[in-house]
């Protein structure tokens, strides 16, 4: 209960003082253009990789990025651009 009542606290801090919740929380960005780039922001690891998936490790969850000739065209320890035909993007809990 006191775990609850501290995420509520620091959620009320957050929403009054209109922070960035990626900061805040540690969300990951997904910025998608198009079908042939996304932008990863905020990623811990990169779990599997090949030209048909890549499948990374975000703070709180699993992102997969699903589609054709799929590529890191790079990346560093605070983001990542994956470049191919982009079919779907999926979040695993």
């Amino acid at each position: 209960m006191k775990k609850k009542r501290l995420k509520s606290v620091k959620q009320n801090v957050v929403e009054s003082l209109e922070l960035p919740k990626d900061l805040m929380y540690g969300m990951s960005i997904v910025t998608v253009t198009g079908r042939r780039e996304v932008l990863i922001e905020n990623y811990k690891g990169i779990l599997e990789y090949n030209e048909e998936y890549i499948k990374i490790q975000a703070k709180n969850a699993k992102l997969t990025v699903y589609g054709k000739q799929l590529k890191i065209e790079y990346y560093t320890n605070e983001d990542m651009k994956v470049v191919g035909f982009v079919k779907s993007i999926e979040y695993e809990a």
